[in-house]
């Protein structure tokens, strides 16, 4: 398995006459974005804004943030737009460096969150420092709910496809190429370095909790054995409203950290075997089975030490601990990656399940500490939503026009994929 991804680095947006790039300005025509995403019938009303680094500009409620891709030859985010697809993790893929799709409009239920482009929400979120294709939806009235959340997602991975083509035939782009041996291959190459594999846990839960593995409903599935070079090349949609926080974006599946880390260390100081794809299911009897087969896969693949991280927060702590546990058990070194909800004032209990197994854990902080928010000079989106969010409440929005929230309510504010921590296994 081999993937050159070329990177094409956009340094700003603008709206003008047609979709092109140009000394890594990204320019986009509004009627050519509009008649995209409208092929949606679903879909009454679309509008579209820019958000900028260092502007004093707050996006909310956010939905997903979506990074332009697309294959020199080929469908990106395959198995989302055709019923036929192609394995995700070959040939060439370009990548918008710089910029994202993001999408927004009146909030469903509850959870999304904001981005701040400027000010001290800023420093809490790697989307401040991008340049953002902002989609603003409206659906029409006949339409639940459910399909509402999904029609948004829809447009969303659309319009970031629709966009990404601008990358090809591009000449000035940065090329980094992958290749993905079989386990026995690994096993011979470096047979002296730690054998690590990353459990990767996914949120799939329903009720607009849910990830899309090649365009199928992640709890529809069970643990499986994936690549690297898959959710590279989009193999991992995200498509849920789970606290903004926690959320794996589809930006952060596109660009994994922990992955990208691996990668980077694979061959060096590990020998990165795969990953298991664990989806966070409701019931406990799920849970048992999902982390029962998703121990055993990690077996399978002579895992020295594992790296865990989590999407979501509450009862997929359950699944993290249960992982946890039982590879410990196995003499299998684990390191988790978790956020903590320890209440406002840190004194509260700050995991709803934990384990004596669960020696290394790598926090990425309190959750529920808030954080007061200037009024910015302009809102995309609904401001009023906050109320509906992760960290904010109906007293969120002061007299003056500042903002009161926790830090969950930003997105990527303690994304668990945003950070990775080899150091703290020691095999």
């Amino acid at each position: 398995m081999h993937l050159e991804l070329r990177k094409v680095q956009i340094q700003n947006i603008a709206f003008g006459e047609e979709n092109a790039i140009r000394d890594h300005v990204l320019y986009l025509n509004k009627d050519s974005l509009t008649e995209e995403v409208m092929k949606d019938k679903r879909i009454k009303k679309v509008d579209f804004d820019i958000a900028r680094p260092g502007e004093s500009v707050r996006i909310i409620p956010v939905k997903d943030v979506i990074e332009p891709r697309a294959k020199l030859e080929g469908d990106i985010f395959p198995g989302i737009f055709k019923e036929t697809m192609e394995e995700g993790g070959y040939g060439v893929t370009y990548a918008l460096k710089g910029c994202a799709v993001t999408t927004t409009g009146p909030i469903v239920g509850f959870q999304e969150g904001l981005i701040d482009m400027s000010g001290p929400a800023a420093e809490y979120t790697p989307f401040s420092k991008l340049n953002h294709l902002v989609m603003v939806i409206e659906k029409q009235p006949e339409f639940d709910a459910h399909e509402h959340e999904q029609m948004v997602r829809m447009a969303g991975i659309r319009l970031a496809a629709f966009v990404g083509q601008l990358a090809v035939g591009q000449e000035e782009y940065e090329s980094e190429e992958y290749t993905w041996d079989s386990i026995g291959e690994k096993y011979a190459q470096y047979p002296d370095l730690p054998k690590v594999v990353y459990v990767y846990n996914c949120m799939s839960q329903g009720l607009l909790h849910d990830t899309y593995f090649y365009g199928r409903d992640s709890k529809q599935m069970v643990p499986t054995m994936i690549t690297p070079l898959e959710v590279m090349d989009g193999a991992l949609v995200s498509g849920n409203c789970v606290s903004p926080g926690s959320k794996t974006t589809t930006w952060h599946h596109l660009n994994n950290a922990v992955i990208e880390e691996c990668m980077k260390k694979h061959g060096k100081e590990i020998n990165f075997m795969g990953i298991v794809l664990n989806p966070l299911m409701v019931s406990l009897k799920e849970k048992y089975r999902d982390c029962m087969l998703t121990i055993r896969m990690v077996e399978m693949l002579g895992a020295d030490g594992v790296i865990i991280s989590q999407e979501g927060f509450g009862n997929p702590t359950t699944d993290l601990m249960l992982v946890c546990q039982g590879l410990e058990k196995r003499g299998i070194k684990t390191v988790i990656i978790t956020n903590e909800d320890a209440g406002v004032d840190g004194m509260s209990e700050s995991l709803p399940d934990s384990v004596t197994e669960a020696d290394a854990i790598v926090s990425t902080g309190n959750s529920n500490a808030t954080i007061m928010l200037p009024k910015m000079d302009k809102t995309i989106g609904v401001l009023s939503d906050v109320a509906k969010t992760t960290g904010g409440n109906v007293d969120s929005i002061q007299d003056d026009g500042r903002l009161l929230i926790e830090i969950h309510g930003i997105m990527g504010g303690h994304n668990l994929q945003g950070n990775t921590y080899l150091g703290a296994i020691t095999i």
